[in-house]
């Protein structure tokens, strides 16, 4: 905006410029013409140099305070956090797919048949010969008896060894047959997704959402607790700023009365008529009055450097409050129908009465650890070694869907033992909200107290000023005409400065009580 202006500043002063230059006409020399230029510049220097000083109302240092205080942005992201945890309790009332996988090497592979069963079959041959030698032998020495040639062939054959051949034969098949077996699943891997359904969880899902809800409710309750804690300070800082303002312009006036008192007396005491004590006197009010006028100079820039430490400003820029010309600073009014509300519309009260109903629910999300939850589930299963399919190297695998139901049964108490505390802590939340409307009912009356007798202090303070201001006059016209002594005089002007200052008081603290009556009230809103 700054920029702004000095941009169209420096616009309509190049138009003026180009106008002059071409009155060649009416201006008889171009030296007239360069004097003018000059002047328009310095006077386009001087207009800047006004305007580079910021003036700020109080509802403008209210939003800048706003937008740069970093404990408002802290809320404002626990808003969005709230927010996004409601979201997130949300999504349990929806399946969860899941997907795992995995890789494991074993340090034996996983075998069918025993040692003893792999050791049978590679003596399949051997073991079926010994088994049928004593009868074969048996039935050859039979076969001899009753008929020779045939029992003599039959024994030439077992003698041949074409019978050994065939227990090795048995044997090499039994051997193939055991190696067949073999699973080989010394590296395995698994894969599978899985799908969970929750159907009931004893009121736990439904729970955890109005928690979610109720915080996020909580937490734009908690921002706006800070945001009029802000502007409550806000506003102390800006009227006090103003209030050195108006006392700095009275201690500058308060200054220029003792310096036109003290030339009088200069000229008094040159003449014979005051004495040399009078004018030491009149010195020492001098030094009291310009001592003064540093301390409140000092204070205001003190106070002007809060003010912009808590607008997010530099502490160094030069700032003019708009309330710093205003004579007569007058207060709004509060409604009856606001100061009838009480305590209900404080962010306080309704942050307390949020956080009962969350820990009601709290009750009911221990007291669901306590029933039975029920959930379908379901998924895809497969690995390699495939045991779906005589563990082939190839990844193989198949669904499966169930019924969850998980039913406590002993816990020793924990869960009841669980509900008793959360029904203690629900309790003290109670407590705590009607020990805190108590105290705000409190500072609500106390708030009403001090308005009406910030508006008495206002009107005595009139009446005080302007009999001082009267009394001043009297006594200045007293002190020229020779009939009121110098001491008078400064006694008059004191008393005029205490009644001034009071003034300005009272005007402060009817703003000031107003802002804290309407703090009390949870009605201190940004316009």
């Amino acid at each position: 905006m700054s920029f702004l202006c000095f941009f169209l500043q420096r616009y309509y002063f190049c138009i003026v410029a180009y106008a002059i230059i071409h009155e060649q006409k009416e201006i008889s020399t171009k030296y007239n013409i360069m004097k003018r230029l000059i002047v328009i510049l310095m006077l386009s220097g001087f207009i800047t140099g006004i305007q580079a000083q910021r003036v700020l109302s109080l509802d403008s240092c209210r939003n800048l305070a706003i937008a740069n205080n970093k404990t408002l942005q802290i809320s404002k992201l626990k808003m969005e956090k709230a927010h996004y945890e409601d979201k997130a309790a949300f999504t349990n009332y929806l399946p969860k797919i899941s997907a795992s996988g995995g890789y494991m090497r074993f340090g034996d592979e996983i075998s069918l048949l025993s040692d003893a069963q792999k050791n049978s079959l590679g003596n399949l041959g051997t073991n079926i010969g010994q088994a049928l030698m004593p009868g074969l032998t048996e039935f050859v020495t039979q076969l001899g008896q009753i008929n020779p040639i045939l029992g003599q062939m039959a024994q030439q054959f077992i003698q041949s060894g074409k019978l050994q051949g065939v227990e090795q034969a048995l044997n090499q098949a039994g051997k193939d047959l055991a190696d067949a077996f073999r699973t080989d699943t010394r590296n395995t891997w698994v894969a599978g997704v899985m799908l969970t359904q929750p159907l009931y969880m004893g009121g736990k899902i439904r729970a955890y959402n109005k928690i979610t809800e109720l915080s996020k409710e909580l937490a734009g309750k908690q921002y706006d607790t800070e945001t009029q804690n802000l502007v409550l300070s806000t506003d102390e800082a800006y009227w006090m700023a103003v209030s050195l303002s108006n006392k700095k312009k009275l201690a500058e006036g308060y200054l220029d009365l003792i310096r036109k008192l003290d030339n009088d007396v200069e000229k008094m005491i040159q003449e014979g008529v005051a004495t040399q004590a009078d004018g030491l006197t009149v010195k020492v009010k001098l030094n009291e009055a310009e001592m003064n006028l540093t301390k409140v100079d000092n204070g205001l820039s003190l106070s002007k450097m809060l003010l912009c430490q808590l607008c997010g400003l530099d502490l160094t820029e030069e700032i003019t409050l708009a309330d710093e010309s205003v004579e007569n600073v007058l207060a709004e009014t509060v409604s009856k129908e606001e100061l009838n509300q009480g305590a209900d519309q404080r962010p306080e009260i309704q942050s307390l009465e949020i956080a009962n109903q969350i820990y009601q629910q709290k009750i009911n999300v221990v007291r669901s650890d306590m029933l039975p939850s029920l959930a379908l589930i379901g998924g895809y299963a497969a690995t390699s070694p495939s045991v779906f399919n005589s563990f082939e190297k190839k990844f193989r695998g198949t669904w499966n869907v169930g019924v969850m139901l998980q039913v406590p049964i002993l816990h020793w108490g924990e869960g009841f033992y669980k509900v008793k505390a959360a029904k203690a802590e629900a309790t003290i939340a109670k407590m705590q909200k009607e020990e805190v409307k108590e105290k705000i009912e409190l500072q609500i009356s106390q708030s009403k107290f001090k308005t009406e007798e910030a508006q008495k202090r206002l009107a005595l303070a009139n009446r005080s000023m302007e009999k001082a201001e009267e009394n001043l006059k009297i006594a200045t016209k007293g002190f020229r005409e020779g009939v009121i002594p110098t001491s008078n005089v400064m006694e008059a002007q004191t008393a005029w400065l205490s009644a001034q200052t009071e003034k300005i008081d009272a005007q402060i603290d009817i703003r000031l009580a107003d802002t804290y009556l309407k703090k009390a009230l949870g009605r201190l809103q940004v316009q």
